[in-house]
């Protein structure tokens, strides 16, 4: 019944470092590994004997002989061992629902996205998602799920496993999502859920922008703000859990009231919302039920989204002198709308943080995109679920 990210030990550390890596690369050697991860080849070739001791992973003789004179045993390559059931992710969106099943490695074999108010709806948003996920078993001969992770756009306790904040999510609070989805989906299965940050951190760290930087802050702009900080390749959630809400970070001088009740909050004048409301200003012709920023590639809405990105980089800017991230990871879908909401953040960042600070730290936007938090939940599935 736990909803919570598991830290790997020290002593096992290494073993699925290099695991995550075979996995992401399809294949690899052990030399591939060695020059990856800078470890000694008897360190790597200790690990790589008990994965496939443990069945995690297979050997496959490589058809091509390596560098060389060409007289030497051709080198083996590294396979992960798909094994157990099937997996599935739910992403709970504010404004949506994302839902796939994958494989046992995490990956996807069909996925169905669905526009509903999650914050004001959640049993509807929950019956819609177990409904979604049985149509999608079905449609892919998929016979048993063996893990679901789930993420929310909202504080879930992670000693109570509840839902905290009756302003963000006012239709969630007091229920555990653990047990409503596990009572709605019926099967057998275990059921995990995490904050949507977290899973897109971890989409990022895994097959993303994240890969090759073990320290990184994730931010998902999107309807709501909230981040997640990776530390050493492990995100991190605070003490209870609810780490990252940024969103609420009060902005002197602004009014804007925000869902959580209070005024001048980061996410009442950066957010999807608040900018489609400027663009409503700006485009009286544009359609804001339907309309995207992509679709809207002029010079004041370029102006608008780098406006955004300075208010919201004067934020970061304080998260980086406190943290030092090696990056600032923008996902969710301001993160997707191109390069000036980024040049915003770049400016900010560099004007308010310190110097050393600020020319340490790389600004990417996701490479998953507005699929990340759904990546991260099968990734993440397909862990647990391989463990």
């Amino acid at each position: 019944m736990s909803s919570t990210y598991e830290q790997t030990p020290p002593r096992d550390r290494v073993r699925e470092e290099l695991f995550q890596l075979i996995r992401s690369r399809g294949d690899a050697t052990r030399t591939d590994l060695v020059e990856m991860t800078g470890l000694s080849r008897s360190t790597v070739n200790h690990a790589v004997v008990r994965l496939l001791a443990e069945g995690r992973v297979a050997e496959a003789e490589n058809q091509a002989k390596g560098p060389g004179s060409g007289s030497g045993r051709p080198s083996t390559r590294l396979r992960v061992v798909a094994s157990g059931g099937s997996v599935a992710a739910i992403d709970f969106g504010h404004n949506h629902i994302h839902v796939a099943v994958g494989d046992a490695l995490g990956r996807p074999l069909g996925e169905q996205r669905l526009d509903i108010d999650v914050d004001l709806r959640a049993g509807e948003a929950m019956d819609l998602a177990a409904e979604l996920l049985s149509e999608l078993g079905r449609e892919h001969c998929v016979d048993r799920l063996s893990t679901l992770v789930a993420g929310i756009p909202g504080p879930v306790d992670n000693k109570t496993g509840l839902v905290r904040s009756s302003t963000i999510l006012s239709s969630w609070v007091g229920l555990a999502p653990v047990e409503e989805l596990e009572r709605r989906i019926g099967a057998p299965i275990s059921v995990h859920v995490e904050n949507d940050a977290v899973l897109g951190a971890y989409g990022e760290l895994k097959v993303g922008a994240g890969r090759h930087h073990p320290s990184f802050l994730y931010i998902k702009a999107s309807h709501g703000i909230g981040a997640s900080l990776v530390i050493d390749g492990v995100p991190w959630k605070g003490s209870t859990g609810i780490a990252g809400e940024i969103g609420h970070t009060y902005l002197a001088g602004r009014t804007e009231l925000c869902r959580c009740g209070n005024r001048g909050c980061l996410e009442a004048v950066v957010s999807v919302q608040a900018l489609l409301a400027q663009v409503a200003h700006t485009h009286p012709n544009a359609d804001a039920d339907t309309v995207t920023f992509a679709a809207l590639d002029d010079t004041t809405t370029h102006r608008l989204l780098n406006e955004a990105g300075r208010i919201l980089g004067g934020v970061l800017a304080d998260v980086c002198n406190l943290l030092n991230p090696g990056a600032l990871i923008i996902g969710g879908e301001l993160g997707a709308a191109g390069s000036p909401l980024l040049e915003g953040v770049e400016s900010s960042v560099g004007r308010y943080a310190q110097p050393a600070i600020s020319a340490a730290v790389e600004i990417l936007p996701a490479s998953l995109g507005i699929r990340a938090e759904l990546t991260g939940a099968l990734h993440l599935a397909s862990m647990l679920a391989l463990r």
